[in-house]
């Protein structure tokens, strides 16, 4: 073992042949593994030089982990890389797992180690309950996105559209804990939360380049009961999607650009159903985003999203402050008018200040046959940047009120 001293705590890195040991008596990492088995990559025969392929140390580590019978911890070494391919970690476990990323993960470049049949996911954890992942201020997991970026249709229009990998996948965990983690240059999306159930996500910083595809940073989908805290997003896409079946969603002290902004979709793609509630992001702010807070569903969809609180946000220079699209087509040609829609009810737009790239600050932009209404906008003040132009808004087929002082006003009271 390698010991590091400081002036407060005492730190080891398990960088020994050993595979697992018990260390249950030392107070290690601020006592977070006590009571804990830990299971070392580097026992398991990980390389860590960036070169060599992990992934089958990985898989054989967390196996190990997972079939504990008692509360286990996975441990990643710092100071070092550890090349991994597309990997699914799966439980159900016979205990909680605690995984420790302390060095960093990192993916192939775009190639011939990706298949058709993986290229969907890089890492994924699979029916999963009681994991933590923490990055104590060191691990970093890589997606090395740049060649994919690079061959991406939206880059070079001349390239078919082709899937792109998930950099971290949870599907089906219950009473997650992820916090304290770098990620960086994801091939796509950076983290996806799908069926999942009581997760809580604390102090990520995410980094891809503002022309960097689909990097969207957060995505939940079809989850319940998901916190999201004190989270720094700069991405090429969505600081964070939230699509259809998410349920009780609260996002707090989340510092987001440049990117897509804060978005709920898109929803009703397809003609297919969507519904989206309790929604509340408290405390944010967005600058040099396409959108700040932002709702967006398609024509001939349907369902609802409602319940929807955007708060206490201050908005740099983000050139769609406040948004809400029903007729939103993402298409190369344009979207036909249809009669159905997903229904946008029950939202408020509340002390949400700074200021617009755009003239037009505020946008109601909502269906024809299913108009939003319930929408609230309360202490707004939204200034055009650079103060010359007083900023505008539109409003279409939006029921909608206000309290307090509301600049710019979208529409007559009542429309």
């Amino acid at each position: 073992m390698v010991f590091y001293f400081s002036s407060t705590l005492l730190l080891f890195t398990l960088s020994s042949v050993l595979a697992d040991e018990d260390i249950s008596a030392i107070p290690l990492r601020g006592r977070s593994l006590e009571s804990k088995k830990v299971f070392n990559v580097l026992g398991y025969g990980a390389h860590g030089d960036g070169h060599h392929d992990d992934t089958k140390a990985i898989t054989i580590t967390w196996a190990a982990a997972c079939s504990a019978s008692q509360p286990a911890a996975m441990l990643i070494p710092r100071g070092q890389r550890y090349l991994i391919n597309h990997v699914t970690l799966s439980g159900p476990c016979k205990s909680s797992i605690m995984l420790m990323i302390e060095g960093t993960l990192m993916a192939p470049p775009k190639g011939p180690h990706w298949i058709k049949k993986t290229n969907r996911h890089w890492i994924m954890f699979s029916d999963v309950n009681g994991l933590t992942i923490t990055g104590g201020g060191t691990g970093t997991i890589d997606g090395n996105g740049k060649t994919w970026w690079q061959n991406s249709c939206k880059i070079n229009s001349r390239l078919p559209c082709k899937q792109a990998p998930t950099a971290l996948t949870f599907y089906s965990c219950k009473n997650l804990k992820f916090e304290n983690v770098k990620l960086v240059n994801s091939q796509q999306i950076h983290i996806s939360i799908e069926d999942c159930r009581h997760v809580k996500i604390a102090r990520l910083s995410i980094t891809a380049p503002a022309t960097s595809p689909n990097t969207d940073g957060i995505h939940v989908t079809r989850s319940k009961h998901v916190q999201v805290t004190d989270c720094r997003i700069k991405t090429g896409d969505d600081c964070m999607s939230i699509e259809d079946g998410t349920k009780n969603l609260h996002v707090k002290n989340i510092v987001c650009g440049p990117g897509h902004g804060i978005s709920i979709g898109s929803l009703g793609d397809h003609g297919s159903r969507a519904h989206v509630v309790n929604v509340t992001v408290d405390t944010a702010w967005l600058y040099c985003t396409m959108n700040g807070a932002r709702i967006k569903t398609w024509q001939g969809g349907r369902g609802y999203a409602k319940n929807i609180v955007f708060k206490n946000i201050v908005m740099g220079n983000v050139r769609n402050p406040i948004i809400i699209d029903q007729n939103y087509c993402d298409s190369a040609t344009p979207c036909r008018e249809q009669k159905s829609a997903v229904e946008v009810s029950n939202v408020l737009f509340k002390n949400i200040t700074g200021t617009s790239a755009s003239k037009e600050a505020i946008k109601l932009r909502c269906s024809t046959s299913v108009p939003c209404y319930s929408i609230a906008l309360e202490n707004v003040k939204l200034t055009l940047k650079g103060g010359d132009v007083v900023a505008e808004s539109t409003c279409e087929n939006a029921k909608w009120r206000k309290s307090g002082a509301v600049s710019p006003q979208p529409c007559t009271l009542g429309n």
